[in-house]
């Protein structure tokens, strides 16, 4: 195997343990190697605490840190990038397995292109189970609706060869997406990369409008491979739990509360509030326990107010590039 990458690996674990070794054999199989790993437990009851804890792969330096509650992604993936070092950072999901090759595929694609302002590159991934005995995508890059949606390139559709090229894209789910550290250090507010208010979802669309409004370009390298099992689905809404949804909803929030300019509140007028409507309509009628999200909107908008200001007040780009984004899939290198 090749000397290391200059690479950190960081996972958040959460009752997790199903899925673990399966994604730290991957890792130990990549080559390069990560030269980091970084691993932080949320107050799993299933032993995944224990689990990571007993790991060790030759020459990855491993901090693990294991929480007595569920800190959330986004706070759990904050401790896990501290005790990173590396220029670059993988983020990976415990329900994630990327190829042997992933690693050196995406490092390479920052390479050839030393003109971009390079962010992050995200793979092509394909879920765990088939359909046919076809493989099914499950994101190839993330992209903006008008209904202020971020979705993923490919989701769901049987893997027929689409999505081939390298583009420009909004973002990448951070279920197995490579940032630079520098990218990262940049546009963190208040020394945080993720918003902790976000908890869990939506989190690494929100950091991927804060690296859109600092410059910072996300690639998407489709000859990096990964596999991801990936159990949150839109249509599964009524068999999560109440948490999830209710995280869900607020979050869809927080994002244009943080990123909506008036151009585009304007621009994205109709779709958007044909969606709340929906989404309101849906949670008076199935889904009351999600309700909460909308009294801890109000309850905390002068300190989200502040925070959109902090946000707004360091982009560098024009709100009409970030706009473009809710037009288009992607844009050839």
């Amino acid at each position: 195997m090749s000397s290391p990458a200059p690479v950190g690996i960081c996972l958040v674990t959460h009752n997790s343990k199903a899925d673990l070794p399966r994604c730290v054999e991957a890792i130990a199989k990549l080559d390069p190697g990560p030269m980091e790993l970084s691993i932080v437990d949320c107050a799993s009851l299933d032993g995944s605490a224990e689990y990571v804890q007993r790991i060790a792969l030759p020459g990855v330096r491993t901090a693990v840190h294991c929480s007595e509650r569920n800190l959330g992604f986004a706070v759990g993936m904050n401790t896990a990038l501290a005790a990173i070092r590396a220029p670059f950072v993988l983020l990976l999901n415990p329900d994630t397995r990327p190829a042997s090759d992933y690693l050196a595929r995406l490092l390479q694609a920052i390479s050839e292109r030393p003109g971009l302002r390079v962010g992050a590159v995200t793979g092509r991934l394909r879920r765990a189970d088939l359909a046919d005995g076809r493989p099914i995508l499950d994101a190839c890059g993330m992209y903006l609706t008008l209904g202020w949606r971020h979705l993923d390139r490919g989701s769901d559709a049987v893997d027929s060869g689409q999505w081939m090229d390298p583009d420009r894209v909004f973002g990448g789910t951070g279920a197995a997406t490579l940032f630079s550290r520098e990218a990262l250090g940049d546009v963190a507010v208040a020394g945080e990369v993720f918003d902790g208010d976000f908890h869990s979802y939506r989190e690494d669309a929100e950091l991927c409008f804060r690296l859109q409004e600092r410059g910072w370009e996300v690639l998407y390298e489709p000859s990096a491979g990964a596999v991801h099992i990936r159990r949150n689905l839109p249509r599964r809404r009524r068999q999560m739990p109440a948490s999830v949804n209710y995280h869900s909803l607020k979050n869809r929030y927080l994002l244009r509360i943080y990123h909506q300019t008036v151009g585009n509140l304007v621009f994205t007028a109709l779709p958007t509030l044909a969606r709340d409507l929906l989404a309101l309509g849906y949670v008076l009628l199935v889904e009351r326990e999600s309700l909460g999200a909308y009294a801890w909107l109000w309850r905390h908008r002068r300190r989200l107010w502040r925070r959109r200001r902090e946000i707004q007040g360091r982009r560098t780009v024009p709100a009409w590039k970030i706009d473009r984004w809710f037009l288009r899939r992607g844009i050839p290198h």
